[in-house]
């Protein structure tokens, strides 16, 4: 028997091809950016990168359907040099989850090949480019002539498309601020995180008033000098309440009482108080091996109130804030054509106005419940819906596939 061995580019062409082609092409866009000195790739805003995108797909289409007949042509459509490129991709992207994407040594050679800028070098794009290109020639054969056995593959892979060239394209149109507000002020300038200059953004945002809710006070046991929690001695996380009782190496602690709103009275007790200006207050009864029991009271303090410890031979004892369990800020936004709109911001029910999100993101964590400042986060990001276009299409044609085969399983049995 005669083993006949297909050389290299002996039509039709297959994953050695496509591997080759992929590695080509990535050194081809490592040398150009180390060219250019590590200048990454730049693109258009709306609505130059809209124009480009629209052109792009036209191409793309026209060739599928003009040469799709051609040899070279299905290569370029077909699943081998599909899949060596989703592998080009994949490396890229390792590259960047290994590499910090941050600034480097000006000249080096991490600059210069764009490794800490990965995800906007020109390898990345060429190789987003050629698998666009892939996935639309294979897409297009699909489109014409229309047939409804194809309907899942158009759902899923037009939907994959659309979703994958509508955020990269669409990337520089993606608006991130943070906006710092003092209660009883507006505000209109921004901060990005790339940079500490502020920017003045086409809203101003009023800061009516900010609250925030904690969970119960923690019991803790540290050393007053050093500040350092004794975690190996507390078996977990003791919240303060009346009644429970936490026990540590010759030490046993009990709250006899509890006051979620306090503040200090004659002689040191406390008396309960409003909210808005009370702390948390605790008795305690201190039972240590050798000393007799005592008791005294103990508090978070405040801003205005001092913490209050208790002694505990060597350490201290104390009540801590409790973790953030919600916060939230009523602000009124003002644009500049005159439109104004009121709302609450909570931690993940972001408000919408006027194309922007407008999210809950912080505040003065040192003040506490007692913060005078805001931390909003703006973004605006107008090509999010044909990206969710895409997604949805994309769930569409999954659930077409469940169900073809469902409907064949039946038929099969």
């Amino acid at each position: 028997m005669v083993v006949v061995t297909r050389r290299l580019f002996q039509t039709p062409w297959e994953f050695r091809e496509s591997a080759l082609f992929t590695a080509v092409a990535l050194f081809f866009g490592f040398a150009v950016q180390y060219a250019a000195s590590g200048q990454g790739v730049t693109l258009p805003h709306l609505p130059f990168n809209a124009v480009a995108l629209a052109l792009f797909a036209a191409v793309v289409l026209g060739i599928g359907l003009a040469c799709r007949n051609n040899q070279q042509v299905k290569w370029l459509g077909g699943i081998p040099l599909g899949l060596c490129l989703i592998f080009a991709i994949a490396l890229l992207s390792l590259i960047g989850g290994i590499v910090p994407q941050t600034e480097a040594a000006p000249g080096s050679l991490t600059v210069r090949l764009g490794l800490n800028r990965i995800f906007s070098s020109w390898p990345f794009a060429l190789a987003i480019l050629l698998f666009l290109g892939n996935l639309g020639l294979s897409l297009s054969w699909r489109l014409v002539p229309f047939k409804l056995k194809n309907l899942q593959f158009i759902l899923f892979h037009a939907g994959f498309w659309i979703a994958l060239s509508c955020a990269i394209f669409g990337s520089p149109d993606l608006q991130r601020f943070v906006l710092p507000i003092e209660k009883g002020k507006a505000s209109n300038l921004g901060y990005t995180m790339e940079s500490e200059t502020p920017q003045q953004l086409p809203f101003s945002v009023f800061l009516h008033d900010f609250s925030l809710e904690e969970y119960p006070p923690q019991l803790l046991l540290f050393d007053g000098q050093s500040g350092k929690i004794f975690e190996e001695l507390s078996k977990a996380t003791i919240l303060v309440r009346k009644g429970i009782t936490a026990s540590w190496s010759g030490l046993d602690v009990q709250v006899l009482d509890f006051i979620p709103y306090g503040l200090p009275g004659k002689e040191g007790i406390p008396y309960p108080a409003d909210r808005t200006a009370g702390i948390p207050f605790a008795k305690i009864r201190i039972i240590s091996a050798n000393k007799a029991p005592r008791e005294e009271w103990i508090t978070t303090g405040s801003p205005m109130i001092d913490t209050r410890d208790a002694q505990a031979g060597s350490l201290s004892l104390g009540i801590r804030p409790g973790t953030p369990k919600a916060f939230r800020s009523t602000v009124t936004v003002h644009d500049e054509n005159g439109h104004q709109s009121k709302a609450t911001l909570e931690v993940n029910h972001p408000v919408d106005f006027q194309g922007w999100k407008f999210y809950q993101m912080g505040y003065d964590q040192k003040a506490g419940r007692w913060s005078q400042v805001s931390v909003i986060e703006v973004i605006r990001d107008p090509w999010l819906p044909a990206v969710y276009l895409g997604f949805f299409m994309i769930m569409a044609g999954n659930l077409l596939f469940f169900w073809n085969g469902i409907k064949r399983t039946e038929g099969a049995s």
